[in-house]
């Protein structure tokens, strides 16, 4: 079923997965993730993360207002794969592989498939920062070390 086709036949007792209900399967659960506090892809990192688009900017190729991520390597603000998958279309154009969220701001590293500890991290953790006070205003609650 390479181009999303369904199943013809009545034997098998599962429904098949599209790419579309698969990522909901595979990202959407609820429950404890555990952020890696270390990443090989940090260099790749914009020199330039103290200005950053505000948290309201839209996806710069369908214009979505919400469910935005950043990229912190070109700072494109781009949608979520719930969305119009332009953030991951965007990494996989350009190996860009760092992005925060604007909705929790949360980092995520596709290289790594992993999310980030972004108040752990230093090199994240001026860009959380920033994230967060364009977000509400104020300087972030001190990270409990």
């Amino acid at each position: 079923m390479a181009d999303g086709a369904r199943a013809t036949s009545s034997s098998s007792s599962q429904p098949e997965v599209t790419d579309e209900s698969q990522d909901w399967i595979l990202g959407a659960g609820s429950g404890w993730v555990e952020a890696r506090t270390s990443c090989d892809h940090l260099n790749s990192l914009s020199p330039d993360l103290s200005h950053l688009p505000t948290p309201d900017t839209p996806c710069s190729r369908c214009k979505n207002p919400v469910e935005n991520w950043l990229c912190l390597c070109c700072k494109e603000v781009l949608c979520s794969r719930f969305v119009n998958r332009h953030m991951l279309m965007h990494h996989q154009e350009t190996g860009h592989c760092l992005a925060l969220s604007y909705s929790d701001l949360s980092v995520w590293c596709f290289c790594c498939e992993a999310y980030l500890d972004a108040q752990i991290i230093l090199q994240l953790r001026p860009v959380h920062q920033a994230g967060y006070f364009l977000k509400f205003g104020e300087a972030p609650p001190l990270p409990q070390l």
